[in-house]
């Protein structure tokens, strides 16, 4: 008997409306100097099947483009300490600004350290973000 294991992975979701047009929000996701800023430092560029890193001190973050919808949806592997996933972004206009969301799916049941690092990780991450965006012109 075998066991869907994919049934078994968790998601950390973070979803925020943010007070900027997704046009803005999509410049801090996708440009690697601002990516820098709020997340790691990255060879990041928003091409389908485009292999980049995110490093760091502690290490890096191997990830690969997987879907790429201007302005509304970005999706990318995250794979560091035996932990692979997806992160996908998604952009939806709002009438004050954009609702945020993203979603790291790939969490099994024995990777708990790295689930709730992520829960903590992205919420961080989020607040970076929104600086970030507000210095956009």
């Amino acid at each position: 008997m075998t066991t869907n294991s994919a049934t078994q992975l968790r998601s950390v979701i973070i979803e925020r409306e943010i007070a900027f047009p997704p046009e803005k929000l999509w410049r801090a996701l996708t440009q690697p100097q601002l990516i820098e800023e709020w997340l790691m430092k990255s060879d990041f560029k928003p091409v389908a099947g485009h292999e980049f890193q995110l490093t760091a001190d502690w290490g890096a973050v191997d990830c690969m483009v997987v879907e790429v919808e201007p302005h509304r949806q970005l999706s990318y592997t995250w794979n560091a300490l035996g932990l692979e996933s997806t992160v996908t972004w998604t952009l939806t206009p709002t009438n004050s600004g954009t609702n945020l969301r993203m979603e790291q799916v790939g969490f099994r049941p024995d990777q708990e350290q790295a689930y709730r690092g992520a829960q903590v990780g992205w919420k961080a991450f989020f607040s970076k973000l929104e600086a970030v965006v507000a210095k956009l012109d």
